[in-house]
C-alpha cells in the first residue's frame, strides 16, 4: 500500500495544524487506498493560544508532541523523514502554516521557512511526487520554492467570494515569492500539472465543513491521481 506523508505544524487552527483539514485529510487518504505517515518539527510552537477566548498562553509547546494528539500518537520528527518514505505530500493549514513551519504571519513573503520544511517540500518535488497543500499551506509551499528557484501555480482561495482573510494580499504576496498565484473557490482546486502540486483553498474561504471535507476530498483524489 502506498503512502501519503502528512506534515503537521502543532494542534489546533489558531496556533497550529487545522484540525477539521488534517482529520479529513487523513480519512480521504485512507478513502484512496493509501495510509497515512505523519509527521512534525520536533521544535516549539511560536506561541500558544487559548482557543476558548482566542488570547495567547503564557506556555509552551512542541510541535510534534501536540500533532501527535491528531496522529493519534503515530508521529515521525520531521528531520527523521524524507521524500523516499512516502509516495506524496499533504501540508494542512491553519496558522501553524504561518507561525511555526514559516514566519509568513508575520513577514509575508519575505519570511523565512525552517529548514526541515523546505527540504522535505524541495526533496518531494525534486523526486517527481505529488504535493497537496491545504488552505494557507501554498505559502509554505511557495516559501520553500523561492528558495529552490522554482515556480508553480498555488491558489489560497478567491477574490470573488467571501473569505476571513485577504486573499488578495496572500496571492499577491505568493506571486512576490515567485510563484503564480490563481485564484480558486471553496469548490475548486488548483493543479500545477508540470509540478504535480495541487491546493485547495479549504477554511481560508467562507465555509463549513461540508464544503471543507468536498474541497478536500477533491485535492487528495487529484494528489493519488497522479501516483
Amino acid at each position: 500500500m502506498k503512502t501519503i506523508g502528512v506534515l503537521l505544524s502543532g494542534c489546533g487552527v489558531a496556533d497550529g495544524s487545522e484540525i477539521h483539514e488534517a482529520v479529513l485529510s487523513l480519512l480521504a487518504i485512507r478513502e484512496n487506498g493509501f495510509k497515512a505517515m505523519c509527521f512534525a518539527p520536533n521544535e516549539p510552537q511560536h506561541h500558544v493560544t487559548n482557543h476558548v477566548t482566542d488570547q495567547a498562553m503564557d506556555e509552551s509547546r512542541n510541535m510534534m508532541v501536540e500533532a501527535a494528539r491528531i496522529a493519534r500518537g503515530d508521529i515521525r520528527d520531521l528531520a527523521t523523514v524524507h521524500a523516499a518514505d512516502f509516495d506524496g505530500l499533504v501540508i494542512p493549514g491553519g496558522f501553524g502554516a504561518a507561525t511555526n513551519l514559516t514566519d509568513w504571519a508575520f513577514s509575508g513573503p519575505d519570511g523565512k521557512i525552517l529548514p526541515e520544511v523546505s527540504r522535505i517540500i524541495n526533496e518531494t518535488v525534486l523526486a517527481g511526487k505529488p504535493i497537496a497543500a491545504l488552505c494557507m499551506g501554498p505559502t509554505v509551499v511557495a516559501l520553500a520554492l523561492k528558495e529552490s528557484g522554482m515556480n508553480a501555480e498555488l491558489s489560497v482561495g478567491s477574490t470573488a467570494e467571501g473569505s476571513p482573510y485577504d486573499i488578495a494580499a496572500i496571492s499577491e504576496g505568493m506571486n512576490v515569492a515567485g510563484q503564480t498565484a490563481v485564484m480558486k473557490t471553496i469548490r475548486e482546486i488548483a493543479i500545477d500539472a508540470d509540478k504535480k502540486i495541487i491546493s485547495a483553498p479549504c477554511y481560508m474561504m467562507d465555509a463549513d465543513i461540508l464544503d471543507v471535507r468536498k474541497n478536500i476530498s477533491q485535492a487528495i483524489k487529484a494528489l493519488t491521481d497522479f501516483l
